[in-house]
């Protein structure tokens, strides 16, 4: 992120000085120089990441809260004991009982529900496990290979991170990229489970050895955390689960904007209704995940600004129009506008930076949160990942220096995600 960050500003800077040097002051007289105007931009820019962020307090408070209600009712481990039975099919080399794969569960449960924040300790922990089983360290297994794609690619019900922006840009319908998140995700994992076994199945000769007894001598309880159950339903109740969220895909397709508008208050009743069936303190509890709102809202402002100025200098300065108008030319025939390109080439290499990009694209007068770009940009941000970052945080945690064939699935989701997002966004929302 150092490198693209000055890269942007940089090139920004370049651009707008060529422009102040080639400037006619004199037939421009009451215009600002490009510089001056870069300048301007630059300090609007910084006080409106400060506002977007104040604004993001509320929202983000109520989601949390939301959720921590749902976790402490059960709801990820509901999700962990439907998933199981698919996982032990997905991952053969794993033993039923080892530790990761009740950290897999939990992690790919976590991102189900959109608890990013929760996926990712349990991620590393699994890496960490998978690592023991592992017969040549430094090298990815296949195990690994395939957890990191569907980690990147993760099936989404529910991207409350994307919602919360949405609402915050003062969307009339801030939940409407539920169903287009979903699909997108479905099709990305489907795209990186079918890519990582294919790549699997072709690099088997080369594969690691695994250690199969590993299982045996290791007590889960060791690990002073929470784990999967050793049990989940039964295979039938995991096919139906499955193919109801399958049967999601055409009712989201023809009747996603006239149910899009319950979301919101269904999950405020749902999951309140929830944690009173199962005697929780709802409101104790609402209000101890909703702390956690100010905090993450707090957290990102320096993030906000660093990333929205260096946007806003890119843009500003003319550069992003130099880049853009070329390439968006031969996107837009695909349902791609220009617009939008910035956020699908910067969303598998910057999580923050295409954050910020969704930011600024969403809360721009002229685009909005409501507009095709604005619900295209948004499926981008909730059904892709920032590949390279969760491929540099999972195998640095277990020193994996050999990807193998690893980056070959989770890319391949990434375009398959973007393809998907637009189809979809072209359908329910596009004009």
């Amino acid at each position: 992120m150092n490198g693209i960050f000055f890269a942007i500003v940089a090139i920004a800077f370049v651009v707008a000085g060529y422009r102040e040097i080639t400037f006619d002051v004199i037939a421009s007289v009451g215009i600002d120089t490009p510089m001056a105007s870069l300048g301007k931009a630059m300090i609007g820019t910084a006080g409106d990441a400060v506002t977007l962020a104040i604004g993001l307090v509320g929202v983000m408070s109520l989601f949390l809260g939301l959720m921590k209600i749902a976790e402490r009712a059960g709801l990820l481990l509901v999700v962990a004991k439907t998933l199981r039975p698919l996982m032990m099919r997905l991952f053969p080399a794993v033993p039923v009982d080892h530790p990761a794969m009740g950290a897999m569960i939990m992690n790919l449960s976590a991102n189900i529900l959109g608890l990013g924040n929760a996926a990712t300790p349990f991620g590393i922990r699994a890496m960490e496990h998978l690592d023991t089983l592992n017969g040549e360290k430094g090298k990815a297994t296949d195990a690994m290979i395939l957890f990191l794609a569907i980690n990147t690619s993760s099936v989404t019900l529910l991207p409350t991170g994307v919602i919360a922006l949405r609402a915050a840009a003062g969307s009339s319908d801030p939940a409407g990229i539920v169903p287009t998140t979903l699909f997108a995700t479905l099709v990305s994992t489907t795209v990186a489970i079918v890519t990582a076994k294919f790549c699997a199945r072709m690099c088997a000769s080369s594969a690691p050895p695994v250690i199969q007894g590993e299982a045996l001598e290791h007590d889960p309880s060791e690990d002073g955390e929470n784990v999967a159950p050793s049990s989940g339903y039964p295979l039938w109740i995991s096919a139906l689960t499955l193919s109801c969220v399958l049967a999601l895909v055409p009712i989201t397709i023809f009747h996603g904007r006239a149910f899009a508008p319950w979301i919101i208050p269904g999950l405020m009743i749902g999951f309140l209704g929830l944690g009173v069936a199962k005697r929780v303190p709802v409101y104790e509890c609402f209000v101890e995940g909703a702390k956690d709102g100010f905090n993450v809202a707090l957290r990102i402002i320096p993030y906000l600004v660093a990333i929205l100025v260096a946007v806003s200098m890119f843009r500003n300065s003319g550069a992003l129009a130099l880049l853009i108008t070329p390439l968006g030319v031969m996107t837009e025939l695909v349902g791609l506008p220009a617009d939008a390109l910035p956020m699908a080439l910067l969303r598998p290499l910057s999580g923050s930076g295409a954050y910020g990009i969704l930011a600024s694209i969403i809360n721009d007068p002229a685009i909005g949160p409501d507009s095709y770009t604005g619900y295209l940009v948004s499926t981008f941000q909730g059904s892709t990942e920032t590949t390279f970052y969760v491929i540099a945080v999972y195998f640095g945690a277990v020193q994996i220096k050999r990807l193998r064939y690893a980056l070959i699935p989770a890319l391949t989701a990434d375009f398959a995600g973007v393809v998907a997002a637009v189809a979809i966004v072209a359908v329910l929302y596009g004009p």
